[in-house]
């Protein structure tokens, strides 16, 4: 009920106009060409950092559970992700501004010692690749936290009865090790997607209106200011949910079907 109750009033907001009669208006809005952008915009920083929070975090759970490093670091890693994870909105971006901004401590660092201006560069936190380098800090983490379990549930038995088949290392992993591991992959992956697709404090303490996301023109419709319109919001947000619904439906299915590898 705590789902469905919201869920039925944000869609008949979406389908009433300022003075509560039925329209069609708002959904018509979401074909604008500044609409569409803003989902355009969403789907490539959430697909970017949802696509490189899988890899990095794959190599580091692979590293720290069959790699051979201390006992200690896999519970250290394991703790700091479950933190990590967690860790979003205001206190992440003025984390990363504090860091990485034009003033930023490492910014300053790079100039005044080594003589290198990460800004001449091109690089700019409040862009495309800097929200995106901003989402990773809590998506590499969630993907560790979630295919650990997986990486655990290949056996042991299965790389060595390999080896003894002859079978190098990359075979091992291109026959045996990703085909099981791949369901747990693309449901990860999907769910990394929603999860950053959903996310709006941080993007909104960190580039305010200059980076043109959903949730940020979401905000901008409720916020209650003179330009807004809720039904368009209620709009906008019906889309937002379709599509974080389609991607968890994806984990959910290849996530039931890839348990079966983990018995």
């Amino acid at each position: 009920m705590f789902l469905l109750l919201p869920m039925s009033y944000l869609v008949m907001q979406a389908f009433q106009a300022p003075d509560g009669s039925f329209t069609l208006d708002n959904l018509a809005n979401l074909g604008t060409p500044k609409t569409i952008d803003s989902f355009l915009i969403s789907i490539r920083v959430s697909g970017t950092s949802a696509l490189l929070g899988a890899l990095f975090g794959l190599l580091i759970a692979l590293a720290i559970i069959r790699g051979k490093l201390p006992e200690g670091i896999r519970s250290t890693v394991m703790t700091f992700s479950g933190v990590a994870s967690n860790f979003a909105g205001i206190p992440l971006a003025f984390a990363f501004l504090a860091t990485l901004g034009r003033l930023g401590l490492l910014t300053i660092i790079l100039k005044t010692v080594f003589g290198f201006d990460l800004y001449r560069a091109g690089f700019n936190l409040l862009s495309f690749w800097g929200l995106t380098l901003t989402y990773l800090y809590f998506q590499i983490p969630l993907m560790v936290l979630i295919i650990a379990p997986a990486i655990d549930g290949l056996k042991r038995e299965w790389s060595e009865a390999a080896s003894t088949l002859g079978a190098t290392k990359w075979q091992f992993w291109r026959y045996v090790g990703l085909p099981v591991l791949w369901p747990n992959l693309l449901g990860t992956l999907s769910l990394l997607f929603a999860n950053a697709f959903g996310a709006i404090a941080t993007a909104y303490a960190l580039t305010g209106s200059t980076l043109n996301i959903v949730p940020v023109l979401l905000y901008a419709q409720i916020q209650g200011d003179v330009l807004g319109n809720r039904g368009l919001g209620a709009a906008l947000a019906l889309g937002m949910v379709i599509i974080t619904a389609l991607a968890n439906v994806i984990y959910l299915v290849v996530r039931t079907r890839a348990e079966r590898w983990l018995k």
